[in-house]
């Protein structure tokens, strides 16, 4: 169908369908299928918010840095009076730093949902942003409203301010290919995750109901095939890692209370987790160091049940590597021996190609009947991790086969800080090669799921991948062109099969949830939105009165940072402090002689980034302001002691005593005081 005229700005017929309440200045969260046009019609709902608002301000909110360019060039700056300011601000753009006046100034601003939430605590003027400021909020993939994720932190003061009478709020536009059901199976139960989801965002859910062929016609479901393989016959490579973890059981002697399961499985993965911080609090290194090796081989049992033996043994040996040299004690050199006495062996078996994965031909044959060298194939190849990516993109390039096909594939994998991240700039330049057809095959963590504007694929693999229905139906819309093909390559009655078909099942029960909630009456709906509000506002009272106790524990004197690796004592509490609301620095000048190394990495935020060593993974250094050099902890490093005992947090708002702010006065008062003079 061809879109239709409103104003002079085109819709298709089922877009008009779902603008249509929040035209009347209604909160809608608009529920339409990836590649349907839920940015188009966001972006005709601000422009006529615009052009019938005194005073509008719309935000536009994303969850990924990425998306906020691609909202500014592709959708908002083409399709807006050229009268509009539409300003894009991510974490390094430098607008970022006087948000405050950058929203009183323009019409329009996109950016990341963290920025918006640190100018509304942050108390300076030039970057303070209230609710209040903002006429229409447009919230993209707003599913992730849920627990403490930063969108529901920002509509949690919407809701307390909404409850505490106040009237000048925006109004709230949602947008989602998937609300999801939470893991919940039952019926009665996904309404309820559904409703909590419109509570969390005080809307109304709406999807087409009167134009659906011509969504159907628009947004064409690709053909799902299940790419099922036998398991291996015999896999000597495996089964002698299994050997050598039996070696490593024997050298631990654990007591009959503790006890780990099937070797090669999430589960064991999850068991040598807990005990490597049981080791750690009961200061047993024997138990600490041996389940972090464990743990290596369980990732490379992993692998080589989704990639190459080869890529498995690489994995072992490249942990290794990292470990020569650093051995402390008899737990050390028993671990360090294990692997030198049997490295060849492994080797061995991980060359004969006899016992090679049966799941790597069937993706080559996947990949083989879409692909010609003449072709105009397209397709993404959905992996768990970005080193399983890389494997990947190794194993196609150096497929003769492969390569005779015609494919040219590269990596795409989310932004961060470390040595295999993608920057932004190289994640748009290979987005814009896939795009001009320099690429046809893109190899992708999950961050080519939700999105991010790819063109249309007449390929979609999920390949050893264990996910939710959300990143199920996100990644099936990729596959957009007709007659596209959307395969999942599993192992006979293996868990990808059997998550698939309860995906399956999880969407078509979001799908029931959606109409039952749709079928209310208003003042029901509305009634059981509003209790689950105030619910939701003294869950999350009671929640801060507790971490406020909880930090209140211990003075910060008292607490002791050890290294989780040597269990020395390395820093205390007192060396702590937050700076940005974000990162953990710590201020003592003699922590220096613990940061053995660093080496350049790029920079992924305004300032430079280094990583730091000292036996394992500290975290990272930060030059904040182009003056100060402060090591950025990463809180899962270290283990801390505490009058009560020894802990092992997790993440840094376990912790049980307070940090101050980092004061950058203070600092260079303390530290430069020539440098001040």
């Amino acid at each position: 169908p061809s879109p239709e005229t409103m104003a002079d700005f085109r819709l298709y017929s089922y877009q008009q369908e779902v603008v249509r309440r929040a035209l009347l200045g209604e909160n809608i969260i608009i529920w339409l299928p990836t590649g349907a046009g839920k940015t188009r019609a966001a972006v005709y709902v601000a422009k006529r918010h615009l052009e019938t608002t005194a005073k509008a301000k719309v935000v536009v909110l994303v969850n990924k840095i990425h998306l906020v360019d691609q909202h500014y060039t592709k959708e908002f700056q083409p399709h807006l009076d050229r009268s509009y300011r539409v300003v894009p601000i991510s974490g390094d753009s430098e607008e970022r730093d006087f948000f405050g006046q950058v929203v009183k100034d323009s019409d329009v601003v996109i950016c990341t949902a963290q920025i918006l939430y640190n100018a509304m605590i942050n108390t300076d003027k030039a970057k303070h942003v209230e609710l209040s400021d903002i006429t229409l909020l447009i919230i993209d993939e707003c599913h992730h409203t849920k627990k403490q994720a930063v969108y529901n932190q920002i509509m949690s003061c919407y809701v307390e301010k909404k409850l505490n009478g106040e009237r000048a709020l925006p109004q709230v536009l949602g947008l989602t290919a998937s609300l999801g059901t939470g893991g919940e199976k039952i019926l009665e139960r996904a309404v309820e995750y559904v409703l909590q989801i419109c509570a969390n965002l005080d809307s109304d859910i709406v999807s087409t109901k009167n134009y659906l062929p011509d969504l159907e016609e628009r947004v064409p479901k690709p053909v799902k095939t299940f790419d099922i393989v036998d398991e291996r016959p015999e896999d000597p490579f495996g089964d002698h890692l299994k050997w050598m973890m039996q070696r490593i059981h024997d050298f631990m002697d654990l007591p009959n209370n503790i006890t780990l399961r099937e070797c090669g499985t999430q589960e064991y993965e999850a068991d040598v987790v807990i005990l490597e911080r049981h080791g750690v609090k009961e200061d047993n290194r024997v138990w600490a160091q041996c389940a972090l090796h464990l743990r290596k081989y369980n990732d490379a049992l992993l692998i080589n049940d989704t990639l190459r033996m080869l890529d498995a043994y690489r994995s072992l040996k490249d942990f290794y590597r990292s470990k020569v040299d650093t051995e402390i004690d008899g737990t050390d050199f028993f671990l360090m021996g294990l692997y030198r006495e049997n490295r060849a062996e492994l080797k061995h078996h991980a060359g004969d190609s006899r016992y090679e994965n049966p799941k790597m031909s069937k993706l080559e044959s996947v990949l083989l009947n879409q692909f010609r060298p003449d072709g105009e194939s397209r397709g993404i190849l959905f992996s768990k991790t970005r080193k399983s990516t890389h494997c990947l993109c190794d194993w196609v390039s150096t497929s003769s086969t492969l390569q005779q096909a015609g494919i040219k594939a590269a990596i795409l994998t989310g932004a961060g800080n470390g040595i295999d991240t993608m920057t932004h700039v190289k994640q748009k330049d290979t987005i814009r090669s896939f795009r001009q057809g320099d690429l046809n095959l893109l190899i992708s963590t999950s961050v080519a799921e939700e999105g991010l504007d790819i063109p249309e694929c007449n390929l979609v693999v999920r390949y050893g991948l264990l996910t939710n229905e959300i990143a199920q139906k996100q990644a099936s819309g990729r596959a957009r062109a007709r007659d596209s093909q959307y395969s999942v390559i599993a192992q006979k009655g293996g868990r990808e099969e059997r998550r698939e078909h309860i995906n399956e099942y999880l969407d078509e029960l979001t799908g029931d949830a959606i109409a039952v909630i749709q079928a209310m009456r208003p003042p029901e709906f509305r009634s059981k939105i509003a209790q689950m509000q105030r619910e939701a506002i003294m869950k999350r009272k009671v929640q801060e009165s507790q971490k406020a106790k909880r930090r209140s524990q211990h003075t910060p004197a008292s607490v002791q940072l050890l290294c989780r690796n040597c269990f020395k004592q390395v820093a205390s509490g007192s060396d702590i402090r937050l700076l940005d609301k974000a990162h953990y620095v710590n201020i003592n000048p003699d922590f220096n002689i613990y940061i053995m190394a660093s080496t350049l990495l790029p920079s992924s935020v305004c300032s430079d980034f280094y990583p730091v060593s000292y036996f394992q993974a500290w975290g990272s250094e930060i030059k904040y302001k182009k003056v100060a050099l402060l090591p950025n902890l990463s809180i899962e490093s270290f283990a801390l002691e505490t009058p009560q005992g020894r802990t092992t947090p997790r993440r840094w708002r376990d912790i049980t005593f307070t940090v101050d702010d980092f004061s950058f006065e203070e600092y260079c008062q303390e530290h430069m005081p020539d440098f001040l003079d």
